[in-house]
């Protein structure tokens, strides 16, 4: 099971990051021991002291596949969800002056909080909306009709490089409002649905 992550999807997010908006989709992997789920707390890690939380929509892949052809790449995916990149941004910023690869800010354990998976059929998939809530207050809101690459593009793209397997998960980058992370925060992920909005996880920070 691979997990496989979109940089710099929204350009707001970029802007407000002081990045460049890319011509091609950024993309970065964490490792399954990244992944936490079931609503379980997250532990401040001791390594940085500024830990960014980033709220993303989640594609579970359902069909093996590589060099996948733009007509096709829609039926790659039959579950859609909403997760956190949990960065360490002063780590980040500092292997970037570098020059170096940032998988230590962005791979590390429990930094891939995966909520409740939802049938793509029951979201308005070309615009889904989504939400963050930090503390019972929203801090990101989303559409991905914002992303600067679609689902669809994505997974042409990253299957040139990596074969698909079923039980992958691409986290599809974020939206603006992207910011620090403290111990005792409650986050709350909410997507739309045909049926209103559904909360796909909460996870406290210890």
């Amino acid at each position: 099971m691979n997990i496989i992550c979109i940089g710099r999807n929204y350009a707001e997010h970029a802007a407000e990051l002081n990045n460049a908006v890319p011509d091609k989709p950024v993309v970065f992997m964490k490792p399954p021991t990244a992944l936490l789920v079931n609503n379980k707390p997250f532990y401040y890690p001791e390594f940085t002291k500024d830990l960014h939380y980033e709220c993303e929509v989640v594609l579970k892949i359902c069909k093996n596949g590589r060099y996948v052809q733009p007509e096709f790449a829609s039926s790659y995916f039959d579950q859609v969800g909403l997760g956190i990149d949990f960065t360490a941004r002063d780590l980040q910023s500092e292997l970037k002056k570098k020059g170096h690869p940032w998988e230590i800010a962005k791979g590390f354990d429990h930094s891939a909080v995966l909520g409740q998976m939802v049938p793509k059929e029951e979201v308005a998939v070309e615009n889904i909306e989504f939400k963050l809530m930090k503390n019972g207050i929203p801090v990101q809101h989303g559409f991905t009709k914002e992303m600067l690459f679609t689902f669809e593009h994505i997974i042409c793209y990253v299957s040139q490089f990596f074969k698909l397997h079923i039980g992958d998960y691409i986290f599809t980058g974020t939206p603006q409002g992207v910011g620090p992370v403290t111990i005792g925060d409650k986050f709350e992920g909410i997507l739309t649905t045909n049926a209103g909005e559904k909360t796909l996880f909460e996870t406290e920070v210890r």
